[in-house]
């Protein structure tokens, strides 16, 4: 049975609480809200090789690899999330990795800690590196990221949290997610065989 972007969407968004994932009890480290995003490695849990790969790939693709194999981790009808962007395939979905390159001179993952893991779900907090084409100034963005997977081990949904709110599917803001997901492909030129 093949889902349509709805669907999808609604049977497989993954909603972490950041709080019970990531609330830290010193007040100095926290983001906001008693959540604190930043990755303590030491204290990742354990997973299975698989699940280490998917980690791995979804990383590859943060540090700008633009690489098809990196993108075979995602299924052919897939979800995209984040406060920019909304894409619902896997071709759509690479138009964001492969645009990194062109914006950011430098891509590199600082650290990671798996929060949570199970057969259908990892959740990761992600220190990245962002080193902007035009600025040459390094910034660092600390995120929560849930891979909801497939029976497979393909990430049906991919969500990347800045801060402690879930995202809103609604309105001006959803229309602008849409409209970068649906059209960046044409910018960046992924391989149509994704």
């Amino acid at each position: 049975m093949s889902l349509n972007t709805q669907d999808l969407h609604d049977k497989f968004e993954p909603r972490p609480d950041p709080q019970e994932l990531t609330g830290n009890d010193d007040d100095r480290r926290n983001v906001s809200e008693n959540v604190d995003y930043e990755p303590y490695p030491e204290k990742s849990l354990k997973i299975s090789e698989e699940h280490q790969q998917i980690v791995q790939h979804i990383t590859n693709l943060y540090c700008g690899s633009s690489n098809e194999a990196d993108m075979q981790v995602y299924a052919e009808k897939a979800i995209y999330d984040d406060p920019y962007s909304y894409c619902d395939t896997r071709y759509k979905i690479a138009g964001q990795w492969y645009g990194l390159p062109k914006v950011f001179s430098k891509l590199r993952t600082l650290k990671t800690q798996v929060v949570e893991d199970n057969d259908g779900l990892i959740v990761f907090k992600l220190q990245q590196e962002y080193t902007p084409a035009v600025l040459h100034k390094a910034m660092t963005v600390n995120s929560l990221v849930s891979l909801s997977l497939d029976e497979n081990g393909k990430v049906r949904y991919h969500k990347d949290m800045w801060n402690d709110k879930d995202y809103s599917h609604e309105g001006l803001g959803k229309l602008l997610k849409k409209l970068n997901g649906d059209h960046l492909t044409k910018i960046t030129q992924p391989p149509d065989t994704l």
